[in-house]
């Protein structure tokens, strides 16, 4: 058995003992332990403390002074496995285009489906399997990735295969989406019905035969997919396992919320645009309030109401909805910035959010989402910094010193 011994860490954060949501004032109760020492066992976190507590004679160690050690980003909601960018999009962001105005011209979701359906499984693989390395590097340990970029039985299977590969290569805890009502293709525009019947007909079978995906997904909005017809795909990936996790309130309100909870969707994910009721709601929901802040920030829309929802006692997740169309960046650094810089998060609420709610919302808190005695050893050692707040504070530094994933240094 491989031991690792680090001592005189600055400070260990998120020390949480605890597996469920940190929910509404909670959030900023971030347990920390000062002038620390780790001892990591294999993968595995064996035991953490105070340098005043500090008894073995074992010279074996690595002295950690100065460094800031955090448990990885555990980041449920991306898009990484796609075809091309679409830089020509943003240009047209930048000339005034809107986000539904560049769909309806056929860009958008149409646009990754179009590309990705002409790419090779084994093309797809390798970018994915780039991205995938890339944001490890920037701290991600935890990754959830979703289909929906194939829109047809073929192009959404070859996605969610890609993703059961990632699974099987990778050292990060992947977990995977079918997200195959992402948007209407053209051919199916004036006939919804069939498009919903091709998805719970001819996808889900064969998703659940080879055990390709772990939750379901609908994008629920005007000119998408409605509350009935999320409500439908919800109820039949059910029958399959699949609970669903929900794309909800990006740009309309339309009862996507109260519906998303009546099917005790474990996640509902993006929320810029909510009512009063909604986010009081919210904050009896037992499931996470996933935030994407970066999606707004590139999408320039109003941020999401971070302070209010947990006013309301919500269980916030922040996340970084990395995909080539409206957040083409999976860097949890950032977006932890942007919680702090413009959704006024404190930096203990961030981190809960990105750490242990992350890990909740895509049901992996048992072994990740915070540094105690027995699970993963997922970890971000920091630079020398200042303190806790100097991470979001100095949003345009690599503060990262390295990585450990699984007890191993990238």
């Amino acid at each position: 058995m491989a031991t690792q011994i680090f001592t005189n860490i600055s400070l260990l954060a998120n020390t949480s003992m605890g597996t469920g949501f940190v929910r509404g004032k909670e959030l900023s109760i971030l347990p920390c332990i000062k002038n620390a020492y780790m001892i990591i066992e294999d993968d595995t976190i064996a035991e953490i403390g105070e340098m005043a507590k500090y008894h073995f004679t074992n010279e074996s160690y690595s002295v950690a002074r100065n460094t800031i050690v955090l448990p990885c980003w555990c980041d449920s909601h991306t898009h990484i496995v796609f075809a091309t960018s679409r830089e020509e999009e943003f240009i047209d962001k930048i000339k005034g285009l809107s986000y539904s105005e560049i769909a309806e011209r056929g860009g958008g979701i149409l646009n990754s489906a179009k590309k990705l359906n002409e790419t090779s499984e084994d093309e797809l693989f390798n970018s994915a399997w780039k991205r995938l390395e890339d944001v490890s590097k920037l701290g991600t340990g935890a990754i959830e990735i979703k289909s929906g970029y194939g829109l047809s039985v073929e192009g959404e299977l070859k996605m969610l295969r890609v993703i059961k590969r990632l699974k099987e290569k990778s050292s990060l805890k992947i977990k995977s989406t079918f997200l195959g009502a992402h948007t209407f293709p053209l051919e199916y525009k004036e006939n919804h019905q069939q498009y919903v019947d091709m998805i719970i007909n001819q996808m889900l079978p064969v998703i659940s035969e080879e055990k390709l995906a772990d939750y379901i997904d609908v994008f629920c909005e005007k000119g998408f997919f409605s509350v009935e017809e999320m409500k439908i795909i919800c109820e039949a990936g059910k029958k399959y396992g699949l609970k669903p996790k929900l794309h909800v309130n990006q740009l309309n309100s339309i009862d996507g919320v109260q519906t998303g909870i009546s099917l005790n969707a474990l996640s509902l994910d993006h929320l810029e645009t909510l009512t009063e009721y909604e986010i009081e709601l919210l904050g009896k929901y037992k499931g996470s309030s996933t935030l994407l802040p970066s999606a707004a920030f590139f999408l320039r829309m109003p941020l999401q109401p971070a302070r209010s929802l947990i006013n309301a006692g919500a269980a916030l997740t922040l996340a970084s909805d990395y995909n080539p169309g409206s957040s083409p960046s999976g860097n949890m650094n950032f977006v932890i910035s942007l919680a702090c810089i413009q959704m006024k998060m404190l930096p203990e609420e961030a981190i809960n959010a990105a750490t242990i709610n992350g890990a909740c919302a895509i049901e992996i808190e048992n072994d990740f989402g915070s540094i105690s005695v027995g699970k993963k050893a997922n970890l971000i050692f920091t630079k020398a910094v200042p303190s806790l707040a100097y991470l979001p504070y100095s949003f345009g530094e690599n503060l990262i010193d390295k990585v450990m994933i699984n007890g191993e240094f990238k």
